[in-house]
């Protein structure tokens, strides 16, 4: 971004909407130059409304990453969806995340036609573009059928992974975004708690280490986070739970393997996020029989 300050900075609420593994956690996670979000290729890992926060010389840009929207009828699919729908209401902007190597159908339409009514205040981004099987002309011409109210140069193009194309986005962002003081001081790049932040980083390292349904039936609870030896040391102890007891075995794995390489790998994320000398995590499985058809469980682990 520009270095020169503007006499008026801007800030803004920015919704980001996409199908799932369209590459909305990349973007964030690129453009907050931290690992704010779970990133996989296994399609919808985000199941929280989980905001990132960019700091420029243009202001301030507050993104709320939201679940990837898709049609089902599954209680937890539902929660997903009414996730973001209440985000889409409340967001200043709306950055939509388009897969350029994908074509569009219904899936696309859908998402599409949720931001509909938002496509004064919306940037689309055409994400992928490094990838050869990407088409942006399919992708633009989807854009103009299905939201045409949006003008061409609203319509960008990036590579959330290479990171290409991202500060055109965030410039394209604050030119609609509203004058207004900043949100978040300027060293926030995430308003995670703790708890929920560690959790994250488990479920992360597990979902990308595991295969089929299983990382889909995962969910992580952190049972214990202890400050030791005067500041020192970061103890955890948290449960990656699933919901049958077959799946235990999977997590764990043949003596123990399985959990131990989870374990090491959450280990090695949680240290290059939190400065302690020291940082101990007790990791253990346990079976919360068809969890994601329990709304309290549900409630929980969504925040509603």
């Amino acid at each position: 971004m520009e270095n020169e300050k503007p006499e008026l900075l801007k800030t803004a609420m920015v919704a980001i909407i996409g199908r799932p593994s369209s590459g909305k956690s990349t973007f964030l996670n690129t453009a907050c130059q931290e690992p704010v979000c779970i990133v996989s290729p296994m399609p919808q890992t985000t199941r929280n409304a989980i905001r990132g926060i960019v700091n420029t010389s243009l202001g301030q840009l507050v993104f709320v990453d939201t679940p990837g929207y898709h049609q089902s009828e599954k209680k937890l699919n539902l929660r997903l969806k009414s996730i973001t729908e209440e985000v889409l209401e409340g967001a200043d902007c709306v950055l939509y995340v388009i897969d350029a190597s994908r074509e569009g159908g219904e899936e696309e339409k859908l998402t599409a036609s949720l931001i509909k009514k938002y496509q004064n205040r919306t940037i689309v981004a055409v994400n992928k573009v490094d990838l050869a099987a990407s088409s942006v002309k399919r992708a633009r011409a989807f854009v103009k059928n299905e939201l045409p109210e949006i003008p061409e140069e609203r319509v960008l193009e990036m590579s959330a992974r290479e990171d290409q194309g991202i500060n055109e986005v965030l410039r394209a962002l604050y030119s609609i975004s509203p004058v207004a003081p900043a949100m978040y001081s300027e060293d926030f790049y995430t308003d995670q708690d703790m708890q929920f932040r560690i959790s994250e980083i488990i479920r992360g390292e597990a979902i990308n280490r595991l295969d089929q349904e299983v990382p889909h039936a995962i969910y992580v609870s952190v049972a214990d986070i202890e400050k030791r030896n005067d500041g020192n040391k970061l103890w955890i102890r948290a449960f990656l739970c699933v919901e049958r007891e077959s799946q235990k075995g999977i997590v764990i794995g043949k003596g123990a393997s399985k959990i131990k390489e989870i374990r090491q790998a959450a280990l090695k994320a949680l240290r290059a996020v939190y400065d302690y000398k020291t940082i101990e995590l007790d990791l253990q499985v346990k079976v919360d029989k068809n969890w994601r058809q329990k709304d309290f469980t549900l409630g929980n682990i969504l925040g509603r």
